[in-house]
């Protein structure tokens, strides 16, 4: 087995869409809970859905005292965030910063997927 060195950007551009949603989810609830993850990310879809009606298809709901998602099929497609990805996480980043200011940001940057996007600019890289 090789080792791959990992630079800025290539941990989050070998993963699918769906992979890095999941990765976003489940830090976001260890930092938030998941009542607040699922407000929160139903809130930025709502804001991204006139730029990406493919986010239509991403849906968050409660089942059985549980909350959990489906992703739109094109997540699963896609190497790397797929533009309804990077929309939504784009109307995220100032919703986080509001209700956290950096702290949300910064327990992000500590994930390699999700590092430039955190760090850099409201775009997931």
């Amino acid at each position: 087995m090789a080792l791959k060195i990992m630079r800025d950007g290539d941990a989050a551009a070998g993963l699918s869409g769906a992979g890095l949603f999941a990765i976003l989810w489940d830090e976001l609830v260890d930092l938030l809970g998941t009542a607040a993850t699922a407000a929160l990310l139903r809130r930025a879809a709502r804001r991204a859905l006139p730029h990406n009606h493919e986010l239509i298809g991403l849906i968050i709901a409660r089942v059985d005292d549980q909350f959990g998602y489906e992703v739109p099929a094109s997540f699963g497609l896609t190497k790397g965030p797929p533009v309804a990805l990077r929309d939504l996480v784009g109307e995220l980043r100032p919703l986080l910063v509001e209700l956290t200011g950096q702290v949300a940001l910064r327990h992000l940057e500590q994930v390699p997927e999700l590092k430039n996007w955190a760090s850099a600019s409201p775009r997931l890289q």
